[in-house]
């Protein structure tokens, strides 16, 4: 099973921008993606954005789309959050997750392997 270790969140005003890291080990697998998820207080986790492993394919969330962006560097196995325009509703505690499979196709139940998470907090 992959590792992955987020890092990069802390508190940031409305309108300011954090790049929040995921680090993990490689996968064995051919077929694999990387996501973003959130869960904000006394809400139910949302996927945020994901990365396709083989050709790089990506998918944001309507809620973000615009003002993040999903990236990657295969040579340091990490993945980039860019996230701009940051709202107060954009506070949550945002972790990496990956899927690995036989499959080039996946939904975010999908992803089972995860981070610890880490705080993002948007406020003045």
């Amino acid at each position: 099973q992959v590792q992955l270790v987020e890092s990069g969140g802390g508190l940031v005003q409305p309108g300011g921008s954090l790049r929040l890291s995921c680090a993990h080990s490689k996968f064995t697998s051919y077929y694999y993606a990387i996501a973003w998820f959130r869960q904000a207080p006394g809400k139910k986790r949302e996927g945020v954005s994901y990365i396709t492993g083989t050709d790089g394919n990506k998918y944001y969330a309507d809620s973000v789309k615009g003002r993040f962006t999903i990236s990657r560097n295969n040579a340091k196995n990490t993945v980039y959050l860019q996230m701009n325009s940051l709202k107060p509703e954009d506070t949550a505690v945002y972790y990496c997750a990956a899927y690995e499979g036989d499959s080039y196709y996946y939904n975010w139940a999908d992803f089972r392997s995860w981070g610890q998470g880490t705080q993002v907090t948007v406020s003045a």
